[in-house]
């Protein structure tokens, strides 16, 4: 395909996919009956293998619909954007409701109904933090497209619970907990994108500059300080010097000469670097955006299969796979999930790389982003959508020569968040390319 942008050929191509390929599979998922979203179909999308609902993935199709409503562009009519934010209210009126256990958090999976389910291995009901931080980002997007305060007032009142919990250290990583004496890149990657998403909320309901925060400031100071300090960690921590995303560091910040020291998450940083990216332009850091593109640059090169194209799901910090000590780390679920997937493509990398990448060109005019952005297009448009259009969506884990793979990586759901997110972003930051160049598609 010829990818000019000016001509508006690829923003075509995107809007087809989105409403041709993706759209038509998730709005069929809608529960009719008892509210929220069924996300649990096997790899390939042809069957619905349980009504389990898990929060992290309904937070996310609320999220999803929410953007869709309110998309800067008009690839959607009238009718379209009320139908999604009918569906969005649906979900985020499913969340309220069911969600929040008597301790104040998130159920991590309920029935088809809306009842909490006791989650193994730990046997909890609010098994992973995750989950909550996620049903934050999808009800403070729903507030801000609706104006719905009701919402916001319970993004806020999670938010806060999140937070403490994450200060105390009593919170759950399920599936895969942060071993003793390690520090975790997800946390402050998920807060930088939750803080922000609640922050805008804030801002689009009016709500920001009068409220008092939990430090005494203003909400919005609070809110814009924490993002400073969760971006701060990630780019003064876990990326070194050399532009390399360390998943793992020590809790006093030291590099690990170990299994879970040395392994990276291309996707999770590549994805992490857009967070970045927009949270520096936001607060005025800018500084930070040039770093953040240095690093998206290093963690392509880091995880692109030279033989078979793509990107592996881990890679040590050096290239290729990841080694390094397992001594007293060999029963940790991580380790496992390293040792025996490391090799895989997943869905959601692709889709994450696609819009970092073309971000990154935006800014900087770099063409070594552009033609990481081509490879990356090439290699996800000839992989993972469905071959069998009449089902739709993606095909989520395929082996590293690209044949699909019927497994569970991390949670047993298919969800549209990665993918649609993505193509949305990309959407809008071709349009703003397109019709305000002087602008180098920055996100503000």
């Amino acid at each position: 395909m010829n990818e000019t942008w000016e001509e508006g050929t690829l923003r075509t191509f995107y809007e087809d996919h989105l409403k041709r390929v993706l759209l038509p599979f998730w709005l069929r998922s809608a529960d009719e009956e008892y509210g929220g979203f069924f996300n649990c179909y096997d790899n390939t999308g042809e069957c619905l293998v349980s009504t389990d609902k898990y929060t992290w993935s309904q937070g996310r199709f609320v999220w999803m619909y929410a953007k869709l409503a309110s998309l800067s562009t008009d690839t959607f009519d009238t009718d379209e954007r009320d139908r999604f934010l009918r569906l969005a209210e649906r979900g985020a009126k499913f969340l309220m409701d069911h969600s929040v256990l008597e301790n104040g958090n998130c159920a991590f999976v309920l029935n088809r109904a809306g009842e909490p389910k006791l989650n193994p291995p730990n046997e909890r009901y609010d098994s992973s933090i995750f989950a909550d931080c996620f049903v934050v980002a999808g009800l403070a997007k729903y507030a801000a497209v609706s104006g719905d305060f009701v919402s916001l007032d319970f993004s806020r009142t999670l938010y806060r619970s999140i937070v403490r919990r994450i200060e105390n250290g009593s919170y759950e990583m399920v599936p895969y907990p942060t071993p003793s004496g390690y520090r975790s890149h997800n946390i402050p990657m998920i807060l930088l994108n939750v803080t922000q998403e609640l922050l805008e909320a804030e801002e689009a309901l009016g709500a920001a500059e009068w409220e008092t925060g939990d430090d005494g400031s203003n909400r919005a100071e609070w809110l814009r300080g924490s993002m400073k300090a969760f971006l701060l960690e990630i780019m003064d921590h876990f990326v070194d010097a050399d532009g390399v995303l360390n998943e793992m560091i020590r809790t006093d910040y030291s590099r690990a000469d170990t299994l879970l020291g040395r392994y990276c998450n291309p996707g999770h940083s590549i994805e992490d670097m857009w967070f970045v990216i927009h949270a520096a332009v936001k607060l005025g850091m800018e500084d930070y955006v040039g770093r953040a593109v240095r690093t998206v640059k290093k963690m392509v090169e880091l995880g692109w299969d030279d033989e078979y194209g793509g990107l592996l799901l881990f890679v040590d910090r050096d290239g290729g796979q990841p080694r390094g000590s397992r001594n007293g780390l060999e029963h940790e679920a991580m380790v496992g999930q390293i040792e025996q997937n490391w090799d895989n493509k997943l869905w959601w990398v692709h889709s994450e790389a696609l819009y970092t990448t073309m971000l990154g060109y935006s800014l900087t005019g770099d063409e070594r982003m552009l033609a990481d952005y081509r490879s990356i297009h090439d290699y996800t448009f000839r992989t993972f959508p469905h071959p069998d259009e009449r089902i739709g969506e993606w095909i989520q884990i395929r082996r590293r020569s690209g044949e699909p793979i019927d497994k569970v990586v991390a949670l047993p759901v298919k969800d549209p968040y990665h993918i649609i997110r993505n193509v949305v972003l990309i959407i809008e930051l071709l349009d703003r390319m397109k019709n305000s160049p002087g602008t180098r598609g920055l996100p503000r």
